[in-house]
């Protein structure tokens, strides 16, 4: 059912979050990330300090592929807050490949946009995607977002296995195989800046391919969950904006978590926007207005209530 609250805006009282009341904090907890050079490895590391910090909670930040792998870590119980980009999450309520079955997970939050960027070196031929023909590209880590996008990326274009020689590498890993010329070129979906995208370009000039022009192919395949976005100019050392894909990532826990963490933790982390703005400026992002929006995705009921109090004027749907 649909209700509306219109409560004045949440006031951040860093000296006792999640300190007020009966609750009692977790004893441990695993933040299912990224690779290394991500920004979900960044924020998650920064949420994992305030945790412990605040809660005196043990907190373990597990490296991982990301999105997929997330999301089965989530749904497994082997990790209790993952990042994922909300195409790979979209398809785990409904059961959908690579998931065998629906998993119970929710969301306590939509984060900011991420930006696809297919990286070359400045100096190579490559303009578009048909020019990987007979070359080698990393798709990222396997189980990744980045590997779930660029397969259908590629396959919009019409470029199939045979086409071109595709690798799983993190983005490290990717922007080091790129500066020693192993591949041609590399996928990689972050907010941006990506922090190993630029200090790849401190080493090499480097360029990122434009992809708009398969944005409608990918919609009306994969529904509503892709848009357009642009990289700006001067960013990463570029020369001129470039057109490309955004997709937003969610913030997942699974389903069975218990309403008042769930509650106490999206709480918190709207509170330390300032502290994850430091670890990354991607978290400037994060905000009440835009967080309720993880369709097909639901929100946790413990995270339904936390908008519920704190949001003004704004129709959140969840639990009564």
């Amino acid at each position: 059912m649909r209700r509306r609250t219109a409560i004045a805006g949440l006031i951040t009282l860093p000296f006792t979050i999640g300190s007020c009341g009966p609750f009692q904090p977790p004893r441990r907890l695993v933040i299912a990330t990224g690779g290394v050079g991500g920004v979900y490895d960044k924020l998650g590391r920064s949420l994992a300090h305030w945790l412990r910090y605040h809660w005196g909670t043990s907190v373990e930040v597990r490296s991982t592929a990301a999105s997929l792998e997330n999301l089965r870590l989530i749904a497994s119980g082997e990790a209790h807050i993952g990042f994922s980009s909300l195409d790979a999450a979209a398809l785990a309520p409904a059961g959908m490949l690579p998931f065998p079955a629906p998993l119970p997970i929710a969301s306590l939050m939509r984060l900011y946009d991420e930006y696809l960027q297919i990286v070359v070196g400045g100096a190579t031929p490559v303009w578009m995607l048909s020019d990987f023909t007979g070359g080698t590209v990393s798709v990222g880590s396997a189980n990744s977002g980045t590997e779930l996008l660029a397969t259908r990326l590629l396959e919009a274009a019409g470029l199939p296995e045979a086409a071109v020689k595709r690798v799983h590498l993190g983005v490290a890993e990717s922007a080091e195989a790129l500066r020693t010329g192993r591949i041609n070129g590399f996928f990689f979906t972050s907010g941006l800046p990506a922090p190993a995208i630029t200090e790849l370009s401190q080493k090499m000039p480097i360029r990122i391919l434009s992809t708009d022009d398969y944005l409608k192919a990918l919609v009306d395949r994969h529904n509503n969950v892709y848009f357009k976005r642009s990289i700006p100019a001067r960013m990463y050392g570029l020369y001129s904006e470039t057109p490309t894909i955004g997709v937003p990532n969610i913030l997942v826990v699974g389903g069975g978590l218990d309403t008042e963490t769930a509650y106490r933790l999206t709480k918190m982390i709207f509170q330390l926007k300032p502290e994850l703005m430091a670890a990354h400026g991607a978290a400037r992002h994060v905000n009440e207005r835009s967080a309720i929006s993880t369709v097909p995705v639901p929100l946790h009921p413990g995270a339904v209530r936390y908008y519920r109090e704190a949001k003004p004027m704004t129709t959140v749907e969840g639990p009564e």
